[in-house]
């Protein structure tokens, strides 16, 4: 991805994304009793929606494509960030709620870094370098409250 304006519609999308994934697994764990990990994902929605303030605030100036969803070059098809949440009923537990978070960020990570490997545009690069380090520190987070509530043998 050689265009910075292609990037951002891309970065904005896939935050946006991360935002709604956040908020309904935090709801879902407030449904199933988990308010710590609720907290933690409300506190992630947040850090999404601040991330998705800062891709649009670096739009202002730039004219951004509306893409469609077959314009969008998601690396499988499909955002990052989308989550399946057909998983998210009652039998839901707070260790899957977790890995699915932590396999959005992991592929929102490798999206960005992969653009940051192959443009040929530097702005475009510093952009995805900074956003794959910010997705880096969410799998780390994520991976610190897997840790915490993995299933015991």
């Amino acid at each position: 991805m050689n265009d910075i304006a292609e990037f951002l519609a891309h970065a904005v999308a896939l935050e946006q994304e991360a935002a709604e994934r956040y908020a309904d697994l935090a709801e879902s764990m407030k449904t199933y009793g988990n308010r710590d990990v609720a907290g933690f994902f409300s506190k992630m929605a947040e850090y999404s929606r601040m991330h998705l303030a800062e891709a649009r605030s670096r739009t202002a100036y730039r004219d951004i494509p509306v893409l469609t969803p077959e314009q969008y070059r998601w690396p499988e098809g499909d955002s990052p960030e989308a989550a399946s949440m057909e998983a998210s009923h009652y039998l839901m537990t707070t260790d899957y709620a977790l890995e699915l978070a932590l396999e959005g960020e992991r592929r929102s990570q490798a999206f960005y870094a992969d653009i940051a490997r192959d443009t040929a545009d530097p702005e475009v690069r510093m952009m995805a370098e900074e956003f794959a380090a910010e997705e880096a520190d969410h799998v780390k987070q994520l991976e610190i409250w897997a840790a915490r509530y993995a299933k015991q043998g």
